[in-house]
This record gives C-alpha cells, structure tokens and sequence, in this order.
C-alpha cells in the first residue's frame, strides 16, 4: 500500500483525527471544535493518508520559523504501527523546508519512545533546563510519566 504526506486536511480527515485523538491516553477529550482551532494555530501539519485519502498518521509544529520549533501530536492509528510508516511522518516533519534552518526542535515523548526519535538526533541530555508546567491539573495517568 502506498503512502502519501499532507499538509492540509480536508473536513473528513479533521474527523479521523479526532478519533486518533480519541486512541491516545493524552488527547482522549479532545473534542471536534477544539482540534479544529488548535490546526489553525498550527504552523505547520503534517498527515499520512492512504490510497483512499484516510488520515493514518499525524503530527503538528509550532514555530518561529528561526530559532525554535516544538513539535507535537505525532501519531500512527493503531492499525498501522509497525511498519514504518512513524518513520515515514517523522522523516517529513524533520525533512520539512521551513524547519532546515530551525536552530532548535524540541518534543515530548515518553520514555519507551526515545530510541525511536534519537535516530534523528533528539537527546534527553539539555544540560540544567527543565520542564517547567503550569496548567491545568496533569492527569493521573500522565503524571507519573512526568515525575523526575
């Protein structure tokens, strides 16, 4: 099967989405409306689609497009994991021009998910910095994976 990157998602793609969103312990809640304003202050999306144009994958950057780049949401449905299509999303949200001259780019993962993305060079060792959160309350379930 052939896999195709996009970077727009039409209306029945924003609704696969939110039941990716919905197959992920840190954005079960997420509702329809909120998504759709959380991709127009995206700067930039990124989606996987299939031969039939149904969203498999996702991720988003927020940006100033010089000197910092955080990228979130990275996602493969359920139903296609382990078969390198991660690698595939991730290799187009690094390989996207308006990141090549990011000084910085930053994600969140947990830990069972780091070797995956240092093999494009992200590294846990940032020196004194540290994650600092304000918010609303961190789900229990979240929490623990954020405790140092």
């Amino acid at each position: 099967m052939t896999y195709k990157v996009v970077t727009q998602l039409t209306e029945n793609q924003i609704l696969e989405l939110v039941d990716l969103f919905k197959n992920e312990f840190w954005s079960q809640k997420r509702l329809h409306r909120d998504v759709v304003k959380m991709l127009n202050a995206s700067d930039i999306l990124i989606g996987l689609v299939d031969e039939n144009e149904q969203l498999i994958g996702f991720a988003r950057v927020l940006t100033d497009f010089v000197y910092r780049a955080t990228i979130y949401d990275v996602m493969i449905k359920s139903t296609h994991r382990q078969k390198g299509l991660g690698a595939q999303l991730f290799d187009a949200v690094i390989n996207h021009p308006q990141l090549s001259e990011v000084e910085f780019v930053a994600l969140y993962c947990l830990p069972e998910m780091m070797p995956f993305y240092q093999r494009w060079g992200f590294t846990d060792e940032i020196g004194e910095l540290h994650l600092m959160y304000r918010g609303q309350k961190i789900p229990q379930e979240v929490q623990n994976d954020y405790q140092p």
